[in-house]
Parts: C-alpha cells; structure tokens; sequence
C-alpha cells in the first residue's frame, strides 16, 4: 500500500491558519472549513454583509484557439457542453456543464468570453480529469491550466462596497459581467458571481498577491472570512448544485433541472443543434421529459435530512421513490433544506414524501428551489 498523496495547499493557507481556521480535507485540498465564530454566523453574516471565500482549489483553465479566433474556440468547446459559447459576448460568463456519451454530467463549469480566448473555471475534484478531457477532445486549441493564480469569491449584499472601496469601477458591472481590474496593484479578472444566492464577486488574482488583497478586503468592517461549510448551507439555500452530491455521471442536465442553462441555439431547431456529448438523450428528455427530477425538499419540524436519505411515498416505508442528495440547517429560513430526486410524478411543489432517518420515516413537503430570494443586481 502506498501512502495518502500529502494535501495540496492554496496560496491563502498561512492566511487561513493565522486567522484560526479549522482546517479538513476537501478534493485533495487543506481547506477551511469554519473560523471562530462557527458556520451558523459565518452564513448569516453572508446573508447580511460580506463574507469572503477562498476558492483557489477550483482550476482556472485558458482555451485558446491556435487561429487566434475566439469563435474558434467556442466551436470546439460546444462539442462538449450544450452550451450556446458562440453567442457569449465579450466581458459575460455562463454556465454550464460537460456531458459525457450517456448524457450524464461530468462536470458543471463556468465560461468567460475574454475577447482572444476562453476562461473555463471548473471543480477541484474534477480538475484533472476536466483538464484531459478539454486537452483530448478541443482539436485547434491549446488549453492551460493557470496555476499562478489564486481565486476569491465575495459574497454578500455588502460585497459591492467592500470591493468598489478598492476598485470603484466594479459598482457599474452586472450579474455575469466579467472585466479586468487593479487590485492592490495586481491584475485581477473580476467576474460578478459566485455560489451563494447573494450578489457578490469572484476574483482571479495572481498567486503572490492573494494575501495581500484578501487582507485588503477583510480590513472593511462589513466582511469576514466564510469556511467550507457556511458555503454548502448558502449554496444548498440557493438551490445551486454541488457536483458529487447532486449532479454527477447518473444524472442528466434535464433530470437534474438544469434545463435553464442549454440555450434556444443547442435545441431542436436551434441554429447548432445538438453537436455535443449525449444530445440525442438530452434533447429527447427536453423533448419528451424524464421519469425523475431535482427538487428542494422541506422537512417537517427541525431535525435536517441529509445526503443519502432515502425518500419514500409512503410513512410506511414500503414504496422507496428517491433520494436525498444534499441536506443540512438552511439558517437564513429557521429550519432544515435538502435537495434530492423523486420521479416525476412527486415532483409538484406541495407533494408531501417520507425521508428515513435513523429508522423512522419524517414527513418531507417538495418545495420549489431556491428556498431564498437570490439579490444578484441584473
């Protein structure tokens, strides 16, 4: 037997131990997972003010076409989501997903259009494999993962004063606008997004001026360092996806209600219809629905259901229908949230299921995501 790979640190590490961190595992990374004040507060404080998130474990990966053609690039890259990239204009970002033959999703990812190339942010878990398979399958294309750089997100409805109290011009972008700003005399590629519901930030800083500038932000009163878990309670919240627990290789985009993010050009009758790994699946469940969905899921009482509970129709426990992907305390709405997927037929906001949990079978009400009201400024 070989040893355990020694975890991979982020450019913030020292930080995060000087701040007192608890520090755990997480997709090869040593990673924050609460400070001092505890997850509960570092969650509202989100919801409040501004927390600040350090996800440099995620890859920041540049595709380039060898023409020097942007649109060049967003072809070979739509062989592999489903995904309009083409009609990405300078300066957005997008959503998306890589679908594998099946039509099961690799990966979920975010796409900027940075005039010459492409910015494709994808999942630490997922980074090598995402890495290889971008490298195997974008003919015409050199893809690099950017490995000098670091990635912060800033979350919260404070989050646009923090940052404009260093660079003013941030207050003029809107939701998935991504511009090139100073940051404590760095370059920095700031995009107006995040994983929180909240309006926020994420900034791709060069890895040697990662502390600095998150030492900068914290110096404003209004924001605070935010762990690993205060993310997955405002994510979960949110309604967002956490690749691993609610969307992986068995699900597919439609099943997971992910529909939104496949744009009118990559459907049936679209100008660049199908094209990409797993469409005829895809775009017959788009066509013809499928027999499960995605769904909030809202526990009665106070006791939180989590990932792996089962779901049952019945309270009983005879009629096993799905199951619970993602569950934990929604703070922001006083009570327990989860994420899980029922066939169709249970799929109504308002339908009531059974999760069990330590052998009992707790009523569970279907609920319509996201359990909060997202602030992004449109």
């Amino acid at each position: 037997m070989t040893d355990h790979a020694p975890l991979l640190t982020t450019p913030l590490h020292a930080l995060h131990l000087s701040l007192g961190a608890r520090m755990v595992p997480f997709a090869g990374y040593d990673m924050p997972v609460q400070y001092a004040a505890g997850v509960l507060k570092e969650h509202l404080h989100t919801r409040a003010k501004a927390g600040l998130f350090d996800v440099s474990h995620m890859g920041q990966v540049l595709v380039k076409a060898n023409s020097g053609s942007v649109a060049d690039a967003a072809l070979a890259l739509e062989r592999l989501v489903p995904v309009d990239i083409l009609g990405l204009k300078q300066g957005r970002q997008r959503y998306g997903f890589f679908t594998d033959e099946n039509g099961g999703i690799l990966d979920d990812l975010m796409i900027t259009n940075r005039g010459d190339h492409l910015l494709v942010v994808v999942n630490a878990a997922c980074k090598g494999a995402d890495l290889a398979h971008m490298q195997a399958h974008l003919a015409g294309c050199s893809v690099t993962l950017l490995d000098d750089r670091a990635l912060i997100a800033l979350q919260g409805p404070a989050a646009e004063t923090v940052l404009a109290s260093l660079a003013p011009e941030v207050a003029t972008m809107k939701f998935m606008d991504v511009r090139d700003v100073t940051l404590v005399g760095a370059a920095c590629i700031v995009s107006r997004s995040g994983y929180s519901g909240e309006d926020g930030f994420e900034i791709s800083v060069p890895a040697t001026k990662a502390e600095e500038l998150a030492r900068a932000l914290l110096a404003h009163e209004d924001c605070e360092p935010i762990g690993l878990g205060a993310r997955d309670s405002l994510r979960l919240e949110a309604g967002l996806c956490l690749y691993g627990n609610d969307i992986d290789t068995t699900t597919s985009p439609i099943e997971a209600s992910l529909e939104w993010a496949i744009q009118k050009a990559r459907k049936a009758g679209g100008e660049r219809e199908g094209g990409f790994p797993g469409a005829d699946r895809i775009l017959g469940e788009l066509a013809n629905g499928t027999e499960r969905r995605r769904v909030g899921l809202k526990p009665d009482g106070k006791a939180p259901v989590r990932s792996h509970a089962k779901l049952f129709a019945d309270a009983e426990g005879k009629n096993e229908i799905g199951e619970v992907t993602s569950g934990t305390f929604g703070p922001s709405v006083e009570g327990p949230v989860a994420m899980g997927y029922v066939p169709t037929a249970f799929a109504s906001a308002g339908t009531q299921v059974f999760a069990e949990v330590r052998g009992k079978y707790l009523p569970v009400t279907v609920a319509a995501l996201p359990f909060i009201t997202p602030t992004y400024k449109r």
